[in-house]
């Protein structure tokens, strides 16, 4: 395992850390706790969680496994979360991390994060007097907290700016090997300023292994694309941990085989992605899933944006698309719908909820056409 200094924190952390947001929530916490074992075993010992990961189970599944570690507690840092407009009093935001706490099975959370800034006004919000920050600041004087961090969806520039005020350690942000193009001002402006750099959404939200033959391109000799993606971040000195989202112990093997043999992407690999990565690669949807729940009509809106995926990736025709849509109808992503695209009100509020700031409303109109062109063919679309 590589080991990098988490910016001027002084703490050696893994390359490779532990999302935890992908556990299998069939299985019990307990099974799951296993996992959180296996992976401080392997060498990872950055675990980070947030309230509401996995059906809200993912701070239980950390707290089991951190009780049965707790000899070990020195050996790993625990990072979780809270969002500024949930807990937005310095009040609110003590009483969060007392949950957090107890929910942790820990006394102190290593790394606490503002979470998900994703335009000025939430950050504005944070740091407000009487605010989340200022709470969290005095659970940092308690002892209840080591480090305040942030976790941001903001664009490049955008980022180098919330850095720069200097009331961070660390910073979350969604970069891999497909979207650094667009996502590396912020990146760099973090690392300059000596803050902690970690990447989720390494493998984009699962688009990558889930489309291995597309993006060959990615790969190195005797690599697959998944295995370079993950190389790309782990590899980087700009960026101190790689989150990834484990699901079962063959996951972690091959982020710490990645790591153990994590070798640098040269200038010409650079150059070789720069002409094979283009614009669309950062329109891609990551499933993330803040746009849940925000819709009036009950659109399945994360699960119709993956499907869009496959157009922009694919370059798929409309009528490709509109045959695909008729299997994803009865056996794919939005079988099990409670509406259909076409029944947008454009109402605006999952384009106010996406991380990515992605065109949803536009993307859910060109799925109303060819769900449009599968009921004028005769196909059933509810």
């Amino acid at each position: 395992m590589i080991y990098k200094s988490y910016g001027k924190t002084g703490l050696n952390v893994s390359a490779v850390g532990f999302g935890g947001m992908r556990f299998d929530t069939k299985q019990s916490n307990e099974e799951n706790a296993k996992l959180l074992h296996y992976a401080v075993d392997h060498g990872i010992n950055y675990l980070d969680t947030a309230p509401g990961y996995c059906d809200d189970k993912s701070e239980d599944i950390f707290g089991i496994a951190i009780k049965q570690m707790a000899d070990k507690r020195d050996r790993f840092y625990v990072s979780t979360k809270g969002m500024p407009e949930k807990f937005d009093t310095a009040e609110k935001a003590q009483e969060a991390v007392e949950t957090s706490l107890k929910r942790l099975n820990t006394d102190t959370i290593d790394f606490y994060h503002v979470w998900c800034i994703r335009r000025w006004s939430e950050y504005e919000l944070a740091t407000k007097p009487g605010g989340q920050y200022e709470g969290l600041l005095k659970c940092k004087e308690q002892g209840k907290i080591k480090h305040i961090v942030v976790s941001t969806h903001l664009r490049g520039p955008e980022v180098e700016n919330l850095v720069s005020k200097n009331e961070f350690e660390g910073v979350l942000l969604g970069v891999n090997i497909l979207n650094f193009l667009y996502r590396w001002d912020g990146v760099q402006a973090a690392h300059k300023l000596g803050l902690g750099v970690v990447a989720m959404n390494p493998l984009a939200g699962g688009i990558i292994p889930q489309n291995e033959d597309f993006l060959s391109f990615l790969a190195g000799e005797n690599e697959t694309p998944t295995e370079a993606a993950l190389r790309f971040c782990i590899s980087c000195p700009q960026i101190t941990v790689t989150l990834n989202g484990f699901t079962t112990k063959d996951h972690i093997e091959t982020a710490c085989k990645v790591a153990d043999n994590a070798k640098p992407f040269t200038e010409e690999d650079i150059e070789r992605l720069r002409s094979h990565v283009t614009n669309n690669m950062d329109k891609l949807c990551t499933g993330c899933g803040y746009c849940m729940g925000h819709c009036p009509v009950d659109i399945p809106i994360a699960s119709f944006m993956q499907f869009y995926n496959n157009q922009l990736m694919l370059n798929k025709t409309d009528t490709e698309m509109t045959k695909d849509l008729a299997v994803e109808w009865e056996w794919g992503v939005i079988a099990d719908r409670h509406a259909n695209a076409a029944d947008c009100v454009q109402c605006g509020r999952c384009e106010t909820a996406c991380t990515q700031h992605l065109d949803i409303i536009n993307r859910l109109g060109h799925i109303g056409e060819w769900e449009a062109s599968l009921k004028k063919n005769g196909e059933q679309s509810s």
